[in-house]
């Protein structure tokens, strides 16, 4: 707002130039001439000045309620501004696995907007190849999820392990592979089910020497008899056929109020690092740094802690 008429309503509302000064923090000439000049602008005489003080004439009444109404629209643009810039830089935007939406990414979320309510959150659920794709588009800042392995060097992300954990296998209640622990052998003779579709656009995250590969196996469609993006979609399948879902062995307690048992294998599956990826240019932003932490702490207080073997 303009300094001439952040003057006039001072002196308006304190009813003389020498009351105004403690306010202002400007010196009583100063205002004097400030009032003069703003006088000679406007071409009308604003206060009627005497002994007893200012009295407003009625140019100077005029002007007194718009000036308010001024002042008022400008500490609403102050406002405004900085409530977007406090959502902007206190907002998260990421992206999370199922499995860890569910294990504490929720109640992380829930935290973040009791202590940051304007802050707007925005979480987008998907394998990690969907997440590193959302990730590499600059629609969300990080995400949660299992290691990629064999990711092409030209993708500059930081990947910060959090834990590590071992893909399970479950199934419907009386299924045939319960009961007892089963060979490889035995679970391969049922049909897989998957929540990573295979996406061909995905095949560049990949380097080439992964291509004859892991990667070939990933985007093998021959490899599962149902895919979805959706976990429960997937759920759904699995407890009406005879279908072995393959998924973070964590889930069993959730998976089991589901209608899903977990198969116990004969010999225990591989354990695979799980964590944070985020672009590397981005590391030591205050605002990514704080997310990180905060991902981090709540991760800490379900998950198991980092096996010194991987």
């Amino acid at each position: 707002m303009d300094k001439l008429l952040q003057q006039f309503l001072a002196i308006a509302e304190a009813g003389s130039i020498s009351a105004a000064t403690a306010a202002l923090h400007v010196t009583q000439p100063t205002l004097t001439f400030n009032m003069r000049k703003l006088e000679e602008n406007l071409s009308v005489k604003l206060f009627e000045r005497s002994s007893q003080g200012m009295r407003l004439t009625p140019y100077g009444e005029t002007l007194y309620e718009s000036a308010r109404l001024m002042q008022r629209l400008h500490d609403n643009m102050l406002s405004s501004i900085e409530q977007q810039r406090a959502r902007n830089e206190r907002g998260i935007s990421m992206g999370s696995g199922y499995s860890w939406w569910t294990l504490f990414i929720k109640d992380m979320m829930i935290a973040y907007q009791r202590d940051f309510p304007n802050a707007p959150v925005q979480v987008s659920l998907g394998n990690q190849l969907r997440c590193m794709d959302q990730l590499l588009s600059g629609d969300i800042s990080l995400f949660v999820a299992h290691q990629i392995e064999g990711l092409n060097p030209v993708i500059v992300a930081e990947f910060i392990r959090l834990s590590h954990v071992y893909i399970g296998l479950f199934v419907r209640e009386g299924h045939p592979l319960l009961g007892k622990p089963r060979t490889i052998a035995e679970i391969e003779a049922y049909p897989f089910v998957t929540t990573s579709p295979p996406e061909s656009r995905h095949q560049r995250f990949f380097d080439r020497s992964w291509r004859r590969t892991r990667v070939e196996t990933v985007f093998d469609t021959n490899g599962f008899a149902f895919a979805s993006n959706s976990l429960a979609a997937c759920i759904d399948y699995t407890r009406s056929t005879d279908g072995v879902l393959r998924f973070t062995h964590l889930m069993a307690p959730s998976f089991a109020e589901q209608g899903l048992l977990e198969v116990k294998p004969v010999e225990p599956g591989r354990r695979v690092p799980m964590g944070i990826d985020v672009l590397a240019e981005q590391r030591g932003e205050a605002r990514i740094e704080k997310v990180i932490e905060r991902v981090a702490a709540a991760a800490s207080a379900v998950l198991p802690p980092i096996a010194s073997d991987l």
